[in-house]
């Protein structure tokens, strides 16, 4: 919950920082300064790679625009108006962690634009709104699958939300799509990172050439939100808002 809490806080302020002519690497060292300064270990910098790339360098990742996540901060990344970003941020504070992400536009942008925002927002809602002991796996990814597809919106499916605790990805993963009353039973006491990923385009996304970044196949927008949650006996407890 206090990691949880630290997140919410720095998000905030990145968020009034964003603005045209900010570099993504900007933001980044914002962030990793407020996590240390918290008594926090930013997550995400060192991460290793699945793959061939090197370690993750950032303490957030930066996504814009077709960019879906894993965007790596750099200087030369510069915020223009008009521009979608995701910034995603996690921190370990006395060895739990939590792990968070919004969606923003910068400046004025189209009426498709912002509804994208705000179906994704959304969908994230309706997945939290299941999260509750007794209801299952498949209910939360229900819920935000068919908010995704009421939209006619592409739904990431390779990238899914995740247990949490002393790890930042723990068992199970908790896809963004599902069906009701199929797997593992919620209990009192489980944490999850919920995280779905909605398209204006297609479901289909593909790996940029510096291995982290995920952007989608046809080019099209792409918005992504993430709350870390606790299981409680009456719903879910949201620890990063």
């Amino acid at each position: 919950r206090h990691a949880g809490q630290i997140l919410s806080a720095i998000l905030a302020e990145l968020e009034t920082v964003l603005r045209p002519g900010v570099s993504t690497a900007e933001l980044d060292a914002i962030a990793e300064e407020r996590i240390r300064s918290a008594g926090a270990i930013p997550s995400f910098l060192g991460y290793p790679s699945s793959g061939r790339a090197p370690a993750f360098p950032g303490s957030i990742c930066a996504s814009i625009n077709e960019e879906v996540v894993h965007g790596i901060p750099s200087a030369n990344r510069l915020i223009q108006e008009g521009d979608l970003v995701s910034l995603d941020i996690g921190c370990i504070w006395q060895g739990w962690h939590a792990d968070c992400a919004r969606t923003v536009a910068v400046g004025q942008v189209p009426a498709a634009t912002s509804e994208l925002i705000a179906t994704t927002h959304r969908g994230l809602d309706a997945g939290i709104a299941q999260a509750r002991p007794g209801r299952r796996l498949g209910d939360v990814g229900a819920a935000i699958e068919a908010v995704a597809n009421a939209a006619g919106y592409g739904l990431v499916r390779p990238f899914v939300g995740h247990g949490i605790g002393t790890e930042m990805h723990e068992d199970p993963q908790v896809p963004n799509y599902g069906r009701p009353g199929t797997g593992l039973k919620l209990e009192v006491g489980m944490c999850l990172a919920i995280e779905p990923m909605f398209n204006i385009g297609r479901d289909a996304v593909q790996m940029a050439d510096d291995g982290w970044t995920v952007v989608t196949a046809d080019g099209s927008l792409s918005a992504h939100f993430e709350d870390t949650i606790a299981i409680g006996p009456d719903g879910a407890e949201v620890l990063t808002r």
